[in-house]
């Protein structure tokens, strides 16, 4: 499937960003400007199932296709969140990018039992503004604006499709190019054990201190210095 993208700038060096479950592009609204002004053509896609992309069967593999088949190879970086950290590392070998950054990776998904599940995300999709401001205290109040409005044009089964992942380790065995892994601080997805095995396998990993795990909107400033030496 064809996804729907978003660009900024018009830089020689290409970026790609692949947003988080129930988001899209407009996620990246402080991202993509700044990466444009340091001489970045920046590209954002909507997967499936989210912002103004097509819908259809849902799951990783097929998230990962859709990105592969709109995003040009051997861009200079290419950045997921959360489910787009997933799909990016089941992407990135045919991809090719020069260096890679994962944000938060959605590599281990609660499971039902874990009280933070598919079930309980396709639910979100419904959430007052009250209950998003409460969950993410340190957004600006442009994107709580922007979250309600991706939860009202987001498929929730999107999020279903993920069940049968939940409870497995989904990190990814080794680096195909050169990773940086980017946590918040806490991080639910990956524990300071899953990190100390991420490393052994050769990624750097990298904490943002303080940051929720939507890194770009908790801690702009700080997510753009993490990014130091990568970008």
């Amino acid at each position: 499937m064809l996804l729907h993208t978003q660009t900024w700038g018009e830089g020689d060096r290409i970026a790609l960003l692949i947003h988080g479950i129930m988001a899209d592009h407009r996620t990246w609204r402080r991202v993509g400007p700044a990466l444009a002004d340091r001489g970045y053509h920046v590209i954002a896609v909507d997967l499936r199932g989210h912002g103004a992309s097509g819908r259809g069967a849902y799951g990783p593999e097929l998230f990962a296709d859709d990105v592969v088949e709109t995003l040009p190879a051997g861009a200079e970086l290419a950045l997921g969140h959360s489910l787009g950290g997933l799909t990016l590392s089941l992407a990135v070998d045919r991809l090719r990018p020069r260096r890679a950054v994962f944000s938060d990776p959605a590599w281990y998904l609660a499971a039902p039992t874990d009280g933070f599940g598919p079930q309980t995300l396709a639910q979100f999709k419904t959430a007052p503004r009250e209950r998003i401001r409460a969950m993410n205290p340190r957004w600006e109040d442009v994107d709580v604006d922007i979250e309600r409005e991706t939860l009202a044009v987001w498929d929730e089964a999107t999020a279903l499709s993920l069940g049968p992942l939940a409870g497995a380790d989904l990190m990814p065995a080794a680096p195909v190019v050169p990773s940086l892994v980017q946590l918040a601080d806490p991080s639910l997805l990956i524990s300071q054990e899953r990190a100390a095995v991420l490393k052994t396998r050769g990624f750097e990993v990298r904490w943002v201190a303080g940051a929720g795990h939507t890194i770009h909107r908790d801690d702009f400033d700080g997510f753009m210095a993490s990014l130091e030496g990568w970008i």
